[in-house]
């Protein structure tokens, strides 16, 4: 469990584990998106189904052990914006797979966790073309997918820049704690 001074080895990995999953997640479907890159779509769908399940995980564990207390007392803005920040952080990686898995189940693309098909796509049989499930719901989780992604990329940025200014600037152990120093 965590405490006050230190996290535990569980926090640290789930952290670190996502945060880089979702880093590398964005870095991919800004190419993908920008580039029309379509052979990297299957594992982009595959990696973000199976980081979804530790994400599950992360948030169960940090309901159980509760936010983490700062290391010292900030300003109350400082302290405001540090608790938007991880609210938007929690939330949105919990959002983004499942904006994504509404996106491709409902659009009719299917569902595959390397090569393991976990919604069959729906091709039309007469003229082989993708048709949407439920185009309304498809287009929603299209939209939020999209827009969540500009979203948690202004998040990363912040969480790193406060990191960086509590070890920087500060010279606090907040960013040596999720270290595991």
């Amino acid at each position: 469990m965590d405490t006050q001074q230190t996290l535990s080895p569980l926090s640290i990995a789930l952290h670190w584990v996502i945060a880089l999953t979702i880093i590398a997640m964005l870095g991919m479907g800004f190419y993908m998106s920008i580039n029309e890159y379509y052979p990297l779509y299957d594992w982009h769908k595959s990696i973000g189904v199976v980081i979804f399940a530790v994400i599950l995980l992360r948030v169960w564990w940090r309901m159980r052990n509760g936010w983490p207390v700062p290391v010292r007392a900030y300003a109350a803005l400082e302290h405001r914006l540090a608790r938007a920040t991880h609210w938007v952080l929690i939330v949105g990686t919990v959002l983004m797979p499942i904006s994504g898995m509404m996106y491709s189940g409902l659009g009719g693309y299917g569902i595959k966790v390397f090569g393991w098909v976990m919604v069959v796509g729906n091709k039309n049989p007469a003229t082989g073309q993708t048709e949407p499930i439920h185009a309304g719901l498809a287009q929603l989780g299209a939209f939020t997918h999209e827009w969540l992604g500009y979203l948690l990329v202004v998040a990363v940025v912040l969480h790193i820049a406060g990191a960086l200014k509590h070890h920087l600037f500060d010279k606090d152990r907040t960013l040596l704690r999720m270290l595991g120093r």
